[in-house]
């Protein structure tokens, strides 16, 4: 492990909240420590499952095609089931957490509710171990990196998730949390290549992405494959141990936040998408700070 290590109020911001609907007294903080890069962790902000729930944590449950189980909410639409008897509770159960995290947005970032955008939430059933030893490098999550799509260009909006350890038997979420991404892009930044236009082109015309990639993302993306590939990186670059326990719930922007899951198993996750210029602070997001080193724009 790294001797290169991060203090844990650098790059995490506690809040003691036990209520998805909470107050909102201490949202100018969260906003302030969320654009930072930190996350934002809630030691008691439980998502309690009812007893028909709980038998839904059966990693059987999921297609052996898929990783998790994925819904989207305002299209209704379920993934990655394989037992087609537990679609209506699976879809109750993300529903709920969809609303709940909903409600945690207008209490702690009531800034950003009318431009998130996107919605999708997951079920995540297998143990981290699992997919670890059966995946490629590129795919690798315990792996220290910054979240890139690549077959759903962002064009640089950003991506916050939502998480919650909801593990019954007292297993916590292992991270490790990396630098801020300034002094990240900083260091991967000159080795990394140019932008294609005709490859983007080409990805679009043949179906492999959804739209094409801006030079953006393409720059994303070989960052994120570039900070995997690094071995002595994710050995000894700047770092943080993070333990989530059961019951608890966090917060980030994951194409800001270096992370790498390490052990755990069963969460519920909420992801949406948000225009950088709807941010308080749009200098904060990764297109803004890769634009600046490099003097052009790049969306």
């Amino acid at each position: 492990m790294s001797n290169n290590k991060i203090v844990f109020e650098q790059a995490v911001t506690t809040l003691d909240h036990e209520r998805w609907d909470t107050d909102g007294q201490d949202a100018p903080l969260a906003l302030e420590a969320l654009e930072e890069g930190k996350i934002l962790f809630f030691p008691h902000l439980s998502f309690t499952l009812t007893a028909d729930e709980l038998t839904l944590l059966d990693p059987k449950l999921v297609d052996p095609k898929r990783k998790n189980i994925s819904f989207q909410p305002l299209k209704n639409r379920l993934t990655g089931v394989a037992l087609t008897e537990r679609l209506p509770a699976i879809r109750q159960l993300l529903e709920r957490y969809y609303q709940d995290s909903c409600r945690l947005i207008e209490a702690i970032l009531p800034f950003y509710r009318q431009t998130l955008h996107s919605p999708t939430d997951t079920l995540r059933l297998h143990p981290i171990t699992a997919w670890k030893n059966t995946t490629s490098w590129r795919k690798d999550d315990s792996r220290l990196h910054v979240d890139a799509f690549p077959s759903r260009p962002t064009r640089g909006q950003r991506i916050l998730r939502i998480f919650t350890n909801i593990n019954p038997n007292g297993e916590n979420r292992s991270w490790r949390v990396g630098e801020p991404f300034p002094q990240l892009a900083q260091r991967f930044l000159p080795n990394l290549g140019g932008y294609s236009p005709l490859k983007s082109w080409l990805l679009d015309k043949i179906g492999i992405t959804k739209t094409r990639r801006s030079p953006y993302d393409q720059l994303m993306l070989q960052l994120h494959d570039a900070m995997k590939a690094d071995r002595d990186y994710q050995q000894y670059g700047p770092q943080l141990a993070v333990e989530f326990p059961p019951g608890s719930s966090w917060i980030c922007f994951s194409d800001q936040t270096p992370h790498a899951a390490m052990n755990g198993q069963f969460m519920l996750e909420q992801t949406f998408l948000l225009p950088p210029d709807a941010m308080k602070n749009p200098r904060h997001a990764p297109v803004k700070v890769l634009e600046s080193l490099l003097h052009k724009p790049l969306i």
